[in-house]
């Protein structure tokens, strides 16, 4: 499968071109430096890995919760790029949580399985999300099951049951104010 994703709900934009096994990283300066760059960093993620719009199957953005132009950002690139694919053809263009993608994040580089997801929400708040992972059967490919919404709260009303990890950009912004 030939995939480009970004998000640019963070303080930092990520992008990334998979091509079966196969993955390219692009990370940068996020927030409003993100719109002026996307564009031009998608491009040359995905000449690095010999794609181009009309040979994907799928485009896939952070919908969020995170920064509001950033969403914005994302979602009119993703919808604009797929549009044109393929000759005005298309290719389809598949949401992700944010808090879910910072979850597997902490699951695919330390094993966890039991995420506490955090983002920086501004002004003394995050976002906060539950996340468990559930192996699929006899091998197969699990999947994330997670608090029906988000919340959004004080640092300190973060709750970080024993046994789970808490992860995301808002450990750092809020250090001294999140549980360990």
């Amino acid at each position: 499968m030939k995939l480009l994703a970004f998000d640019t709900s963070t303080d930092t934009l990520s992008i990334a071109a998979q091509a079966g096994e196969a993955v390219w990283q692009h990370s940068g300066p996020g927030g409003a430096q993100a719109s002026a760059t996307l564009i031009p960093a998608i491009r040359g993620l995905l000449a690095q890995a010999g794609l181009s719009f009309d040979t994907l199957d799928a485009i896939v953005f952070g919908r969020g919760p995170g920064s509001f132009t950033g969403l914005r950002t994302a979602c009119a690139v993703a919808q604009g790029l797929a549009f044109g694919a393929r000759g005005g053809a298309g290719v389809p263009v598949l949401p992700v949580d944010t808090l879910l993608a910072v979850a597997e994040e902490a699951r695919q580089q330390h094993g966890c399985t039991r995420v506490v997801a955090t983002l920086d929400a501004r002004m003394g708040e995050v976002y906060v999300a539950h996340c468990e992972w559930i192996p699929g059967p006899g091998g197969l490919a699990g999947h994330w099951s997670a608090d029906e919404d988000f919340g959004l709260c004080a640092p300190e009303a973060v709750q970080v049951p024993a046994g789970w990890t808490l992860a995301g950009n808002a450990r750092a912004a809020y250090a001294g104010r999140l549980a360990p």
